[in-house]
């Protein structure tokens, strides 16, 4: 059993990464001090700007050298799902999910120190993923369905060589349409690390359970629909022979 803790590590960059982002486009799209809320009064427009902008950040986690090397997950519900389908080791599972644990979280505090009181505002809430108005309910089937969508999307492009490497592109795609349309229902996780770095910073666990649950729910189901495409591809979202692979060798 061999621990890759550079793998793990640049996991934990990652989604740290991805963390530090959120916050500071929150603050720049969403404070009411913000010159952007003035000039941009319509939420949705707002939602849109901030969808393109976390999608941008996606496509650099994944097509940077970082994001290839580790296969740029990110995600729990994302490396759990691979190693239902065998294609994750137990040990790297495990590292993986502690990786990224730690480097939202820490993203997410590095942000809170410098941002101070902005992040803190109400509009703003630590960019925290909470229940929308149709409550818990609501946000818990749509957490489900976004989460199955994007990984229907990802299991059927790696599987198939001409539309693997247009991967990553997809998934930024979707998350600027669940950011601009969906987040007003849950808040647009998908991703259980994710959702608790907020809450460590703010102490915000309103609904941290279906954050905690529905991203594994929808992307299991999606691995179980999917699962005669398993045997095509590694755990990666990008693969490159160039790069070193845990997975595949």
């Amino acid at each position: 059993m061999k621990l890759n803790w550079a793998e793990y590590g640049l996991e934990a960059f990652g989604l740290g990464l991805f963390m530090v982002s959120a916050a500071t486009f929150g603050v720049v799209l969403f404070h009411p001090a913000s010159a952007v809320v003035q000039g941009i009064p319509h939420p949705l427009a707002r939602r849109a700007l901030m969808g393109l902008a976390m999608g941008l950040t996606a496509l650099l986690n994944i097509y940077s050298p970082w994001g290839r090397r580790s296969g740029a997950h990110l995600n729990p519900a994302t490396t759990l799902t691979f190693w239902t389908l065998g294609k994750v080791a137990a040990h790297d599972a495990v590292g993986y999910v502690g990786g990224q644990m730690i480097g939202g979280t820490v993203g997410m505090l590095l942000a809170t120190s410098v941002l101070g009181r902005w992040i803190g505002d109400p509009a703003v809430n630590y960019v925290a993923t909470v229940p929308g108005v149709g409550g818990g309910g609501a946000a818990f089937v749509a957490e489900i369905l976004i989460s199955f969508g994007l990984m229907f999307v990802v299991l059927t492009m790696i599987a198939h060589q001409r539309a693997a490497k247009f991967t990553g592109l997809a998934v930024a795609t979707l998350i600027v349409v669940y950011i601009t349309f969906e987040a007003p229902i849950s808040g647009m996780s998908m991703n259980p690390a994710r959702s608790l770095a907020s809450a460590v910073p703010s102490g915000i666990t309103t609904g941290l359970w279906i954050y905690c649950t529905a991203p594994f729910i929808g992307m299991l189901g999606a691995a179980r629909l999917r699962r005669h495409l398993a045997n095509r591809h590694c755990a990666k979202f990008i693969h490159d022979d160039r790069d070193r692979c845990i997975f595949c060798g």
